[in-house]
C-alpha cells in the first residue's frame, strides 16, 4: 500500500526528531503520501537539538505540503478521510497518557481522534523516560486497545534510565506496512541497548 497516505505526527521528544524525519523521508521515498502534523510544543520550542521552525520546514519539504499545527486544522482529518494510517513518532509520555484517556487538547491528539472515527490504524513510536514508571499503565492500555499498533521498542539505557523506552525508528517503514494490514510487527519488545547504558 505504498500509495497510502500517512499522517505523521511529531510530539516533543526532541532528541528523536532527526530519526523521525529520516523515517518520514524513507516513507516518502517508498511512495507514501505524507501529511505532517506537529504538536504545539514540537512546532514552537527550540532546544539544543535544533530550532522548531527548521524541523517544521524540513517535514514540509519532505511531504511537499504544509504541516498541520493546530487543533482546528487537525479536526477535518477524519471527516475528509485524509489519512489511511496515523503515525505518532515520537510519542511522548504526555501524549501517551492523553491518547490512553481520551483527552483531545492538542493538534496531535485531535488528529488521532479524528482519524480513528473511520476505524483506521494508529501506529505509535513511543519515546519517553517514564514508560516503565508513571506511563506504564497508559502504554499497557493502548497496547490492549483496538486499532493501535506499536513500532517495536526497547530500553535505551536500562542501567542509567531503567524506566525509559524508545522505539526503533528504523523499523517504522516495516511497522507501517504491517499496521496498514491490521497486524502488529513482532517482536514488539526488543532487547535492551546495553551499549548505551553508561552514557
Amino acid at each position: 500500500m505504498s500509495n497510502a497516505t500517512i499522517g505523521f505526527a511529531l510530539c516533543g521528544s526532541f532528541c528523536t526528531f532527526s530519526r523521525a524525519l529520516a523515517a518520514m523521508k524513507a516513507l516518502a521515498d517508498a511512495g507514501y503520501s505524507i501529511l505532517p502534523i506537529f504538536s504545539q510544543n514540537a512546532a514552537s520550542i527550540d532546544t539544543r537539538f535544533g530550532k522548531a521552525e527548521d524541523f517544521v520546514r524540513e517535514a514540509e519539504s519532505i511531504a511537499g505540503q504544509k504541516a498541520i499545527l493546530t487543533i482546528e486544522q487537525a479536526e477535518p482529518i477524519g471527516p475528509h478521510q485524509m489519512t489511511d494510517l496515523m503515525l505518532v513518532a515520537p510519542c511522548t509520555g504526555n501524549t501517551l497518557a492523553k491518547l490512553s484517556n481520551g483527552i483531545t487538547d492538542t493538534s496531535v491528539t485531535m488528529a488521532v481522534k479524528s482519524h480513528l472515527r473511520g476505524a483506521k490504524p494508529v501506529l505509535v513510536a513511543v519515546s519517553t523516560n517514564d514508560a516503565l514508571a508513571a506511563s506504564a499503565q497508559n502504554l499497557g492500555r493502548l497496547i490492549n486497545t483496538k486499532h493501535y499498533y506499536f513500532v517495536p521498542f526497547a530500553q535505551d539505557a536500562p542501567f542509567g534510565k531503567p524506566n525509559s523506552l524508545v522505539a526503533d525508528f528504523e523499523m517504522i517503514p516495516q511497522a507501517v506496512q504491517e499496521a496498514l494490514e491490521k497486524r502488529q510487527l513482532e517482536p514488539m519488545i526488543l532487547p535492551p541497548r546495553i551499549h548505551q547504558t553508561h552514557n
